[in-house]
């Protein structure tokens, strides 16, 4: 085998199958976000005819102007007071709200 011939194969191999692998895992990975993000804009953000937490708990104008999750009413409460980690509060897990709110079903 020639030399030169050797030193390019190698060098393919070396270099190209760990590049090939790399790109096939970002482009993976990159569809499964996609599919994530599609999934996640079909979900009912709050659903009809349910009331949100500060009318549920009969919050006070001083606490609603204070709560995060007033300021963010397009999102569920126990959303909006997730941990840094994606934990749910203990708060939240006992609530009526959290607890009445409809289970997302796939379409």
């Amino acid at each position: 085998m020639n030399p030169t011939l050797a030193v390019i194969l190698g060098l393919l191999v070396r270099i190209g199958i760990p590049v090939g692998i790399t790109l096939l895992a970002f482009y993976v990975l990159r569809r499964l976000d996609l599919r994530w993000q599609k999934e996640a804009d079909l979900l009912p953000v709050v659903a009809a005819g349910q009331k949100p937490c500060w009318e549920a708990r009969n919050c006070s104008e001083e606490k609603r102007k204070n709560c995060a999750a007033y300021a963010n009413q397009g999102t569920p409460c126990w959303q909006v007071f997730r941990s840094g980690n994606g934990a749910l509060r203990e708060s939240c897990l006992g609530c009526d709200v959290f607890r009445q709110a409809p289970v997302p079903v796939r379409s």
